[in-house]
């Protein structure tokens, strides 16, 4: 008896079952999905009428050609992407502004990988690329000319804004959390105090205080420049919320693993860094690269206490000269890069989920 060949389905066979069952399988189904098809349809051609083949780019372009043509007018970033980049930072030092922001992202990236997982590593690349950021934007050494804290905007700021709250917040959340579980009531409860005080007060509040309020309470010698003040308010939010981020994953761990390690006699700084900790970062890394990802958004509220940020800086380049009316393209263009650093942050999230996960059954 011969065995009869067993040919696989064809994937084009394959995907028009799949698509006659879950979109055509009955005449109305069928009628929803060819009008939402057409409807998807027509805003594709929509915005590609818009913001390509109606469109008006190049530096020499001006605002009434613009209005002639009726697409979108992209001459206003021709003309304005240093404003929206680097804000009020000196024309002629730009340049300094686009190479700490290289630095931010290269050391980011380079925190990325798995193979600077130590805290040697880590440490020696994050201290380098604060040291040079904090050279070039502040100048005054190695013949670069001095700019005030002041005059920082643009990209530049809004990434050191975001790295510097979770450089400073993760290890102050961690403290947190681990002070709110403490066997010790009275510091638990002070600090579940503190946790829940910051919670509950609007981040604009805080930075309001921070950079306001704090100058008239405090001797001139400790308040330092409202830049840095603004960090620190803005670090004490994030790791309010990421305390209690972690402290649930803390719950989420099986206690008898530390009273094991306790009963071998293991100390508490090796019970913490070496068996609770790793496990409790592993159940709370998905709320973690959410706080990650609205704390980077959350960058664009400086702006109420007088800093130029990246939208403060896209504001600043429509509201002035001829290009009032092209706020349309300034935010689509501004949007395009918070959704670059926000879809990276995510899909890194992502990757990490899937590498922490391996072995887990």
């Amino acid at each position: 008896m011969t065995d009869l060949p067993i040919h696989a389905p064809d994937p084009s066979q394959r995907l028009w079952r799949r698509l006659r069952s879950e979109y055509f399988a009955s005449p109305l189904g069928s009628i929803l999905t060819l009008v939402c098809v057409a409807i998807l349809g027509l805003l594709i051609w929509w915005v590609l009428d818009w913001a390509l083949f109606r469109a008006t780019f190049g530096v020499d372009a001006r605002a009434a050609e613009c209005r002639a043509n009726g697409g979108a007018c992209w001459a206003v970033i021709a003309n304005r992407w240093r404003l929206i980049m680097f804000g009020i930072y000196p024309y002629g030092e730009q340049w300094r502004s686009a190479l700490a922001c290289v630095i931010v992202i290269a050391t980011v990236a380079l925190s990325c990988l798995p193979r600077m997982w130590a805290i040697g590593r880590l440490a020696a690349i994050w201290l380098f690329a604060a040291l040079a950021f904090y050279i070039l934007m502040k100048g005054g050494t190695f013949g670069l000319s001095r700019v005030s804290e002041e005059q920082w905007g643009g990209l530049a700021l809004t990434l050191f804004l975001f790295v510097s709250t979770v450089v400073i917040g993760m290890p102050l959340a961690v403290m947190l959390a681990l002070m709110r579980r403490s066997e010790m009531p009275v510091i638990a409860k002070v600090t579940g105090l503190l946790i829940d005080a910051v919670r509950s007060l609007p981040l604009l509040s805080i930075l309001f205080t921070f950079a306001v309020v704090l100058p008239f309470v405090l001797p001139a010698m400790l308040t330092g420049e409202k830049l840095y003040r603004v960090i620190v308010g803005l670090a004490i939010f994030f790791a309010a919320y990421q305390a209690e981020i972690i402290r649930g994953g803390l719950q989420g761990t099986a206690s008898g693993q530390e009273e094991a390690a306790k009963a071998l006699g293991i100390p508490y700084r090796y019970r913490i860094s070496r068996i609770v900790l790793p496990q409790a970062f592993r159940l709370a890394l998905p709320a973690t690269i959410n706080q990650v990802v609205i704390t980077f958004m959350e960058t664009s509220l400086v702006v109420v206490v007088g800093f130029v940020e990246l939208l403060a800086a896209g504001n600043a380049a429509y509201n002035t000269g001829e290009w009032k009316f092209a706020y349309v393209e300034v935010y689509v263009f501004i949007s395009a890069i918070y959704f670059t650093f926000v879809f990276g942050l995510s899909r890194y999230g992502a990757y990490l989920e899937r590498r922490m996960n391996v072995g887990r059954r």
